[in-house]
């Protein structure tokens, strides 16, 4: 039943991973640009009203939609029992775990405390924590790819 579907469910797979993903970069420079502002000033509320929105609007939904039709993808090709695939899904879990991270920081923001990861840190290094789901998506990627093991 599913199969018939296969094709259907990767590309909605796919939109939902690029939504997700759009947000897991986007808001970390969020966060950057936040740290310029003062606590409580328009610019700074400003900030944690776009990054609510973000998560809440545009990050979860996408999340919850990569995990469902990764899983129904998953089912309908029998992938469960696949070194790769528990290696892709092990990194899924990474990135779902820093989305979790993201989140908390966007809260710490919200209460108008500077998260601690961000305090005393260089721009640069915030820009390289950036990249972490970048980074972690090549690997998703090839391992869905090029299925090895």
């Amino acid at each position: 039943m599913l199969a018939d579907y296969y094709l259907t469910l990767k590309s909605l797979h796919i939109l939902a991973v690029i939504a997700w993903m759009a947000g897991l970069l986007y808001l970390p420079r969020l966060f950057i640009y936040h740290l310029d502002f003062d606590v409580g000033s328009k610019a700074y509320l400003t900030f944690c009203t776009m990054e609510k929105r973000l998560l809440k609007i545009i990050m979860l939904p996408a999340m919850l939609l990569s995990f469902t039709f990764g899983f129904l993808l998953a089912f309908t090709a029998n992938s469960w029992s696949a070194p790769w695939f528990h290696m892709k899904l092990f990194l899924v879990l990474c990135l779902a775990a820093y989305h979790g991270y993201l989140s908390r920081l966007s809260k710490e923001f919200s209460s108008g405390e500077t998260p601690f990861l961000l305090k005393n840190r260089s721009k640069m290094m915030l820009c390289l924590f950036n990249e972490v789901p970048f980074l972690l998506a090549i690997f998703i990627v090839f391992f869905a790819i090029l299925k090895p093991f």
